[in-house]
Order: structure tokens, then sequence, then C-alpha cells
């Protein structure tokens, strides 16, 4: 396709707003491509893949410049490097005329970057996923510099998922079937103008991510607690389940996101939500052994899904892994209590990280009276096996003689 120039200036700028104002690529791009109700498909295309490419190979691309982009220039500069690596034609355009972009790629290859540089991470992350994952670490990075595929979980609140795999292919989407209710796009593309999405067909949910839900198994008529709700994917699929019947309480400490689980919900067809902004502990203790099944969805480093979300590498921090992984266990710890004697519960991630995923599970269980079984490693899920890196981990809660033991339940 042919590269208007108004279409590289929006990317130029949106990389301005993510690297120099700290803002997030996602909600850029979407207040991007709100901004000219002109632009067709490809031109909607051409400025999300780009800039999200420039953003998971920034570290890369700075290599090649030389030089951390200071300026407009500079940002213009590391476009061109993004076209020219990527087998597009550089525009003859005046920002791109006085770099000799063949010159400075032979430059970079010729001078070995390390590993870190050629995939596009920090220093320090690259050092830290050597000691939790080892030979693991290579593979998983690369796979998480590649685009993720768009995962589909048909609502069955309103219809199967065969009827949406029909009504897709009807506006020119074809799909494979993937998991127990999702679909998988054989070509990325935008589904949210279609008609399914409007009447609340389909959420948009990784194939690990839909396995949460199915492993709590709920039953209709259950009382059930999200206490990391955010905006409420996993939520809704717990409703689907539930045939809705029974009750879920949604919490968060984030009240735009139980308001925009609210808006889902009635899209969703989900009458069994109720909100609860987790405003002190007393929201938790109110709750004490009331939960049928209960969800524990935790703050995490989003690891896991950096195809998703390319510049939460260049956001997170040692400090901020060490503070999230503080919150995990006091979460855990605190979060338990509501529980009811035999009720289950389920701790997930979106990180690959095992002091996030199975040593806070070991640490959780080593402050639980009765035996301990261990981790079973089929929890993990690694995004160079195709799906988003996550992890899932269930338990039971018995009484015996007044003392709360949970156990640890193996996935099938």
């Amino acid at each position: 396709m042919k590269i208007h120039r108004v279409l590289s200036e929006a990317v130029v700028e949106a990389l301005l707003q993510i690297f120099e104002q700290g803002d997030y690529a996602d909600k850029v791009i979407e207040k991007t491509l709100r901004s000219n109700k002109k632009w067709g498909a490809r031109d909607r295309a051409f400025i999300a893949e780009s800039v999200y490419e420039i953003v998971r190979h920034a570290r890369k691309y700075f290599a090649i410049a030389g030089q951390e982009p200071k300026n407009r220039a500079d940002w213009w500069r590391i476009l061109g490097i993004h076209l020219f690596t990527s087998g597009q034609a550089v525009p003859d355009f005046e920002e791109f005329s006085k770099t000799d972009f063949k010159a400075l790629v032979a430059k970079y290859e010729q001078s070995d970057p390390p590993f870190p540089v050629r995939e596009s991470i920090p220093d320090w992350l690259d050092e830290v996923g050597r000691q939790q994952l080892g030979d693991h670490w290579e593979p998983t990075v690369c796979a998480l510099n590649t685009q993720a595929p768009v995962v589909l979980r048909a609502n069955t609140l309103k219809t199967t998922r065969e009827a949406l795999k029909k009504a897709l292919e009807n506006d020119g989407f074809e799909t494979d079937e993937i998991g127990a209710a999702g679909l998988i796009l054989k070509k990325r593309a935008n589904v949210f103008r279609t008609s399914a999405f409007a009447d609340g067909w389909f959420e948009i949910q990784d194939a690990a991510s839909q396995l949460v839900a199915e492993l709590l198994d709920v039953k209709p008529g259950m009382r059930v607690v999200d206490a990391c709700a955010g905006a409420g994917g996993k939520t809704l699929h717990l409703v689907a389940l539930m045939q809705n019947k029974g009750s879920i309480i949604a919490l968060d400490t984030v009240e735009w996101k139980l308001k925009e689980l609210s808006k889902r919900a009635r899209r969703a067809g989900a009458h069994i939500i109720e909100t609860r902004l987790i405003s002190s502990k007393k929201t938790i203790k109110r709750l004490r052994e009331q939960a049928d099944r209960l969800l524990l969805d935790v703050p995490c480093s989003g690891l896991g899904v950096l195809r998703r979300n390319p510049d939460a590498k260049w956001k997170i921090t040692p400090e901020k892994v060490t503070s999230l992984e503080t919150v995990q266990a006091e979460i855990l710890n605190d979060y338990s209590m509501i529980l009811k004697p035999g009720g289950k519960m389920a701790y997930a991630t979106c990180s690959i990280l095992p002091s996030e995923n199975a040593r806070q599970i070991e640490h959780f269980l080593s402050r639980q009276a009765g035996e301990k079984e261990p981790i079973s490693p089929r929890k993990n899920f690694f995004p160079d096996d195709g799906d988003d890196g996550f992890y899932i981990a269930a338990f039971q809660k018995i009484l015996t003689c007044k003392t709360a033991i949970f156990t640890h339940l193996r996935a099938g």
C-alpha cells in the first residue's frame, strides 16, 4: 500500500505520546484511530501495526539508529528504520532523505548485538528471566515479540459458538475453534464493528485466560466472588458458565474498571453481577466465608501478555515487580477468608515469572495447616506454545477441628 504522509505523522505523534508522555499504547492508538473517520481499514491497520511493532522492537531500533530518540526528527528516523527492516518501501519524505537506512542496518548487524538488544528487552528483565526460567527464557522472549492472535469467547448467554462462527463468516471473518467456547481469527481484523459484537455475542479473551473460569468449576445458583475483577472479562465468563443463575460479587480497588465491567455486562446480558469497590479491608471482612467459589486474578507484572501490551516492558521496573509480589501474597492470605468451607478458589496471573506464580502458592500453602500437595506444572502457559503467558492454580478449602486447610487441586 502507498504510505501517505498523514499516516506517518499519526504514527510519529503516537510514539511521542507513548515514550515521552508515558501514555499507554492501546489508549493512544484507540484515540489516534478515532481522530480521522476518513481512514480506511488498511490505513488504520498500518497505524496500529506500525506503532505496536516499533514499541515492541524499540531497543533494537534505537541501536540501529545509534541513539535513543531525543526529538521529533529522531522519531521519524525510527519510523524509517521500521519500514526498511520490515520490507516496506520508505516513502520519499523529507524526514527520511538524510538517512541511509541500508548502511545503518548493516552496521548494526556487524556489531553482533547482545540478546537483550536484539530482542528489545531491558537488561534487568533479561537477568531476572534467565534466573527464573533458565533455558526457557530465550524462546519465551522471542515468542513475546510476535503478534498475538485474536481470540474470541462466544457468549453462551446469547448464542452458541457455532452460530457466532457462522455470523462472523457472513461478515467475512474466517475462524477456527479453540478451547470449549473460543474462536481464533485466521486473519487479524477489526471485529468490533460487527453486529455480533454490538449484540454481545462475544468477548475478546485469550484461550489460556478462558481456562481460568472453567477451572473454578462454578455451577448455576452458586455465590461467587471475583475479588480482582478489573473490567470483568473473566467475570462475564463465570456468568455464562453459571447460566445467569446465582450471584457474582465483582470487587476491585479501581472504580472506573467496575464501571466498564457494568457496561460490558449490559451488552452481554449478564444480570447476576453486583460490583463493589474495595475501599478498605472491611469490604473483604464483610464477605468472610460467604463464597462458594473465589477467583483471585491478582495484579501482576503482565509479562506474559507482552505480545498484546508491548509497552509494559518499558514501564515495569524490578521494584514494581517486587511490590506486586508483596500485594499478591497479601491478597492470597487476606482474601482467602471469603471462601466457605468446602469451597474452591483459583489463583491466576498473566505473568511468566515463578516468583509471581508457583512460589507464591508454595508460600501460601506453607502458612496453612495440614499436609501440602506439590504444585502441578501443568497450569503454566507460555507464549512459545501459542497461548499468552499465564498461570492458574486451584484449591479447595476444608475444615478440620475448625482449622482451615487449603488443598491444591490438579488440572485435568
